[in-house]
Formats: C-alpha cells, sequence, structure tokens
C-alpha cells in the first residue's frame, strides 16, 4: 500500500507545494508541470498528490490513480494541440527501465515525430 507522501521524495514536495515549480495543471488527484530536461518540444510530467513508489506498486486499490494520469496527459495533449497529431506517455519503473525518481509519474512528449524503438 502506498504512503500518502515521502518526506525524502522530490515529486511530493512538488505535489505538496514544499518546492515550488510553475505547475500546468492541478487538480484534487494529480499536479503536472514541465520536466527540466526535456526530450522533444512538449515535455511533462504529470504525478499523482499520493505517494506510489513504482508502477508496479499499482493495484486494485489505487488503479485508479493510473486512470487520472492517463486522462490528465490526454487533456494535456489537447491543450497543447498535439491530440490529433500524436504524442507519447512514458511510464519508467525500476533501475533498468530508467526510473530515476520512485513516485509514478507520466511523461508527456510530443511536439515532434518520434522514433522506434525508444532507447
Amino acid at each position: 500500500m502506498a504512503e500518502e507522501t515521502s518526506k525524502d521524495c522530490i515529486f511530493c514536495k512538488i505535489a505538496s507545494r514544499e518546492i515550488p515549480v510553475a505547475l500546468e495543471y492541478e487538480d484534487e488527484w494529480v499536479v503536472a508541470f514541465k520536466d527540466i530536461h526535456p526530450q522533444a518540444p512538449i515535455h511533462t510530467l504529470i504525478i499523482p498528490k499520493v505517494h506510489i513508489p513504482k508502477i508496479g506498486d499499482i493495484g486494485e486499490t489505487n488503479g485508479d490513480v493510473l486512470v487520472r494520469l492517463i486522462s490528465t496527459a490526454n487533456r494535456l495533449a489537447r491543450h497543447y494541440g498535439i491530440y490529433e497529431e500524436g504524442y507519447r506517455m512514458v511510464l519508467n519503473s525500476g533501475d533498468n527501465g530508467g526510473q530515476t525518481v520512485y513516485h509514478v509519474h507520466v511523461h508527456l512528449l510530443g511536439g515532434r515525430f518520434m522514433k522506434w524503438p525508444p532507447g
């Protein structure tokens, strides 16, 4: 079961406004903000306000968080004008998956053609 917040988690500190960032979006479930190391013209991170370390920690009792993350990414894609042309959502899990902050988050990337394979 995920903790409400983790005192050492940078994303928990952003979600609670302990660390100020310019938010692209906020509601009762999630916050979104620009990635500090963008990999595309549009690169926004969408994080839940509740601390969940990895995507594998999402289960039946907290699956609504994943729905909120994806629906927010779709909403932002419309806002940024990339919904019709296409965009990518990325969820990294664990060290080998490229996760560097252990707080579930979605990368919304767009504004250019996305190559495959990604990494």
